[in-house]
Parts: C-alpha cells; sequence; structure tokens
C-alpha cells in the first residue's frame, strides 16, 4: 500500500478528519482522536501507525513486517507500525486500521458518537 491508497481508505471510513503534522506525515482522526498514520521508516519507505487491541499488539511485536510504534509504543501505548508495505499485507492493513479506527471511535463519548453518526 502506498501512502494515496492508505489516504482513500481512511478517507472513506465515516466522519474522518485528516490533518498533516508531525513532519509531514499523514494523520486520520476520529472525533479528534488519531486512529491511523502514514508516515516514512528511517530508510524513506512508507510506513503506516495504527493502535491496537491489547492480544494484537503483543502478536504484531513479534510478526516480521511490523514494529512497536516509535514514540507511542514507548510510552506504553499499544500501537504499532507496519514497516513492510508490499502488496501482500494490504488485505492485513486494512483489516488493522479498520480495527484502529472502531477501537478509537468506540472510546469517544456517547455524545460524540452520536454527533459523528456512528450510534
Amino acid at each position: 500500500m502506498d501512502h494515496n491508497e492508505f489516504n482513500q481508505f481512511c478517507r472513506a471510513l465515516p466522519a474522518t478528519t485528516h490533518v498533516v503534522q508531525w513532519g509531514n506525515s499523514d494523520v486520520w482522526k476520529i472525533g479528534g482522536k488519531v486512529f491511523a498514520i502514514g508516515t516514512r521508516s528511517k530508510t524513506g519507505e512508507p510506513a503506516f501507525t495504527f493502535k491496537t487491541s491489547a492480544l494484537n499488539f503483543e502478536f504484531l511485536r513479534e510478526y516480521e513486517g511490523y514494529i512497536p510504534a516509535p514514540y507511542f509504543a514507548s510510552r506504553g501505548l499499544k500501537w504499532i507500525q507496519q514497516v513492510e508495505t508490499s502488496g501482500p499485507l494490504d488485505d492485513d492493513l486494512k483489516y488493522y486500521l479498520s480495527e484502529s479506527y472502531r477501537i478509537v471511535s468506540e472510546g469517544l463519548s456517547k455524545h460524540q458518537q452520536i454527533e459523528l453518526g456512528l450510534l
């Protein structure tokens, strides 16, 4: 997945907003809360960061192509960065982005969820 495909996928999720921040990263939010970040790895390759469940965090941190997300994971947060972005991992990334969106949106207040049309 490249950055254009990443942005198209995140844009298609309901009530999302997009900002460019943190060193020219594509930051996607729901209700003002970050659920996905598209950036570049240290080698200049695409890298995509997302929030995970505790179980998925433990699994992915040991799985090739994924690392605990810089900054987030070092602070105890369950965020993973996909650093291998070749074709076979696209479906996996879409699943994890959708799950991140779900986790973050469920953490919003009921009032926010209603305002955003999620309930």
